[in-house]
């Protein structure tokens, strides 16, 4: 019987740790992607063509952006971004490493390209819908109105009624 507790905590204990491993041993795969300057691509899909917003902050240099997707923009030196065009031949589900270079720090970030292409490049002002209010009405109460379908109706429910009266009222011979 001692045997089966000692097992019982062992497992519980392996499997304990075995859920604390994986936070423990994290990481983005060797790639120190940590800087002392901030830098993100908006939005983060994009579909081929469009245009990404490369955003950097607190970098002291110019900042060369470079990606497979795109042709390598410069953000100057006290500009906070920087857009730059997809390119039309980018594949549709790809994942794109775009590189942020500051000085001698680099840092990195992932551009993914959306299925589809937009057929208008540009942007199409959207029209709100005009309010006309609530279309209000008789809802069928009304519509449709029959005078056989309503007796017959009238007719099963007086039926079921009028049943239910006489068997609960109905007496048996040792009630007389």
């Amino acid at each position: 019987m001692r045997a089966i507790r000692v097992a019982s905590a062992a497992l519980l204990g392996v499997t304990a740790l075995t859920f604390t491993a994986p936070a423990a041993v994290a990481s983005d795969g060797g790639n120190n992607n940590i800087t002392s300057f901030g830098f993100s691509v908006q939005p983060s899909t994009i579909a081929a063509g469009g245009r990404v917003t490369l955003n950097v902050d607190g970098c002291g240099t110019d900042a060369k952006v470079s990606s497979g997707v795109f042709d390598t923009v410069t953000i100057p030196k006290g500009q906070p971004s920087a857009t730059a065009m997809v390119d039309w031949d980018a594949k549709p589900g790809a994942l794109y490493e775009v590189t942020f270079q500051c000085g001698s720090e680099s840092g990195h970030t992932d551009l993914t390209i959306a299925t589809g292409r937009p057929v208008n490049p540009t942007p199409v002002p959207v029209v709100p819908p005009v309010q006309r209010g609530v279309r209000a009405g008789v809802g069928g109460s009304i519509a449709g109105f029959d005078l056989k379908e309503i007796g017959i109706g009238a007719a099963l429910i007086l039926g079921s009624v009028g049943a239910a009266w006489h068997l609960s009222r109905r007496r048996t011979a040792d009630d007389s």
